[in-house]
């Protein structure tokens, strides 16, 4: 637990992150704004890191994963246009922030993470927060959670060498799909909507993010965890 002192000190680096790194940069979705205002990044990251938890770049979490920068995760937030009630298909669990998000935009959120002990530490943060509605699941998110499917949207923490085809498969009629698509250091984000079982693909941005391990990202993994 953080004491009185420490939480108005990041209650205050909060608002700053979401004035100067997102409202000033772009981000208009008055939703994602309150809510990035409102979760507290710094139980999501490791607990010698929280002084850095409102810099504007993306922290290792350990497990070589890290938690993507608060621009990014408010940018993929605003393009997946998540309403209340929208079925929400998370590949990549990590600490659970992101997951946090989507929840209080008021999606039903799936959750995918391949690393058993990140999602256990994400399970507890999650329902510290109140969150427990979030459901998770440690497999392979390449292939997606078919269980659930098929999902108004899905997200992408992590850069692939192609759109899995599982997740088109998995994605809903006008559903849309947001992934990070290119080289294993570099990637840009891609935005993939479904209309009349056909998909489009429109670029957003250059990006930067961990590989997707996977039958379908880069190369089957060797466990879950």
């Amino acid at each position: 637990m953080l004491d009185e002192g420490h939480e108005a000190d990041y209650a205050q680096a909060r608002q700053a992150m979401v004035r100067d790194q997102l409202a000033r940069r772009g981000i208009h979705d008055a939703e994602v704004l309150r809510v990035m205002g409102e979760i507290p990044r710094e139980l999501f990251v490791p607990e010698s890191m929280r002084d850095a938890a409102y810099e504007d770049r993306a922290l290792p979490v350990g497990e070589d994963q890290t938690i993507s920068q608060p621009y990014i995760v408010a940018y993929m937030s605003e393009k997946l246009e998540v309403r209340p009630g929208v079925r929400v298909l998370e590949v990549g669990t990590g600490t659970g922030y992101q997951a946090a998000i989507l929840a209080r935009l008021g999606a039903d959120v799936f959750s995918v993470e391949r690393i058993q002990s990140l999602l256990a530490s994400a399970r507890q943060r999650l329902e510290t927060l109140g969150l427990e509605c979030i459901r998770l699941c440690c497999a392979d998110g390449s292939l997606g959670w078919p269980r659930h499917a098929p999902y108004d949207r899905i997200i992408v923490t992590a850069g692939a060498p192609e759109v899995p085809p599982a997740l088109i498969d998995q994605l809903c009629e006008g559903g849309r799909l947001i992934v990070p698509v290119g080289r294993s250091d570099a990637q840009t984000l891609v935005c993939v909507e479904k209309r009349s079982g056909r998909t489009t693909e429109t670029v957003l941005l250059a990006c930067r993010f961990v590989r997707l391990v996977g039958q379908q990202g880069w190369g089957p993994p060797d466990g879950y965890d």
